[in-house]
């Protein structure tokens, strides 16, 4: 009994991405489809790179003739594929290649991140609108959802960005579109495409027309202006 149990622990363990679990029933796998799959990826990493029906259904609950019929399958569906080499000595021989598989997983995986980034620009959207009609008090005009749609999907301007804009706005009393739009395409000008950027390109401003001030002993000037953008040139 002991010996047959280290003979079993010695048989060794095999890497399965854990995606391949989650993902198998997207691909269209089924379970004894999956089985068949890891008994194959098992026997390749085990040296056996070509094993037969009797060997893989030896280590399943189906007939060789099933066996058969899903290793087809799989190859027609373009999950495994067998490909031909030749040995040291020119033998030719052939061998099972999981490589589609690999591929069709990673795919799956590329269209799941594409669909959850696609889903949350989606909600960024929607909340900037959000973010327009609270500061406003009052719903957008469609000529200013028009704007907004346009500030996104042909300047590019990522929703964050275009939130800080309207902060910035509401920092100066200006609330309006004009003065947004004449935001936005200063900080595209300058290179400015993250919050801290934002910040950094207001303070200085601010920093500059201070000492401006302070030099002028224009007292009756606020002592921290806020950026015209409308002035600008």
């Amino acid at each position: 009994m002991k010996s047959n149990i280290v003979a079993w622990m010695q048989q060794g363990n095999i890497t399965i991405p854990t995606l391949l679990f989650s993902e198998y029933r997207n691909l269209n796998l089924n379970e004894t489809e999956l089985v068949l799959l890891l008994n194959i990826i098992t026997f390749i990493e085990k040296g056996n790179e070509f094993p037969t029906p009797e060997e893989l259904s030896g280590l399943m609950t189906v007939s060789i003739a099933e066996c058969n019929d899903m290793l087809r399958r799989l190859i027609q569906r373009g999950f495994i594929e067998i490909i031909d080499q030749y040995s040291n000595e020119g033998i030719r021989f052939e061998k099972y290649s999981v490589k589609p598989l690999w591929e069709k997983l990673v795919d799956q995986f590329l269209l799941n991140n594409q669909v959850t980034r696609q889903a949350e620009q989606k909600t960024e959207e929607t909340d900037v609108y959000t973010c327009f009609e609270k500061e406003f008090g009052r719903p957008l005009s469609p000529f200013e959802c028009e704007s907004l749609g346009m500030w996104m999907d042909d300047d590019h301007h990522d929703p964050i960005i275009i939130k800080a804009a309207l902060r910035e706005a509401v920092m100066s009393g200006k609330l309006n579109f004009r003065y947004i739009d004449r935001i936005l395409f200063e900080w595209k000008k300058n290179g400015i495409k993250t919050i801290e950027q934002a910040k950094n390109h207001g303070r200085k401003f601010r920093q500059k027309q201070t000492e401006k001030i302070q030099t002028n002993k224009e007292a009756h000037q606020p002592s921290v202006p806020f950026y015209n953008w409308l002035e600008q040139k």
